[in-house]
């Protein structure tokens, strides 16, 4: 069973990833600038969203807004952004992370779902962290969170709901996906509350 699920993970991973080679990449500094080519990207990077991202050493959440800062059209493709942005600002400039994870990872799952009727999911997914073990952070403020590092994860391939034979790959993140996928997660968070009452 084991070989076949297998044999069904490459399979599928041939036609969801994209060889990095055949990508654009573009880097995403701690600093909230994108480069390509070694040179700072300008304020207009719309026509980067399809690219391949890799992420600076020590990038975190908040490097995150402060590219949404930097590149204010990327802020245009989520109508919840202008409230994450309103919160970014309101928290302290450093010092915003949670004791109780080690890091943040961006991921992607492909699920192969075969009950009521077969389908095929693939979602990104923001998560915590710790001693190698995963949890959710929608229960966490966004002030617990700017200042954990960022990663990205492997594919996690799931198939017909086996949760204890997980098959992660290498993949690669298109900027879109990355943008996207993080205000997805954002938008599950609890009412935020004010980050100042923290000073």
């Amino acid at each position: 069973m084991l070989n076949r699920k297998a044999g069904i993970g490459k399979t599928l991973l041939k036609i969801i990833l994209i060889k990095e080679t055949a990508m654009n990449v573009v880097t995403l500094k701690k600093d909230g600038f994108i480069n390509r080519n070694k040179t700072t990207v300008g304020s207009d990077a719309l026509d980067l969203l399809s690219f391949q991202i890799v992420l600076d050493g020590g990038y975190t959440l908040r490097s995150f807004f402060e590219m949404l800062d930097k590149y204010s059209l990327f802020a245009r493709l989520n109508a919840f952004f202008p409230t994450y942005a309103e919160q970014f600002h309101s928290c302290p400039e450093h010092g915003c992370n949670a004791d109780l994870l080690d890091y943040l990872e961006f991921g992607k799952t492909v699920e192969m779902i075969g009950v009521p009727e077969k389908r095929l999911e693939i979602y990104n997914s923001l998560f915590g962290v710790h001693q190698n073990e995963t949890s959710e952070i929608k229960s966490l403020q966004l002030d617990s969170l700017l200042d954990l590092p960022l990663k990205l994860g492997r594919l996690k391939h799931i198939v017909f709901g086996d949760r204890v034979d997980i098959f992660e790959f290498d993949t690669v993140y298109t900027l879109f996906e990355f943008i996207d996928g993080i205000a997805w997660e954002l938008s599950f968070h609890a009412t935020p509350e004010q980050c100042g009452l923290r000073r």
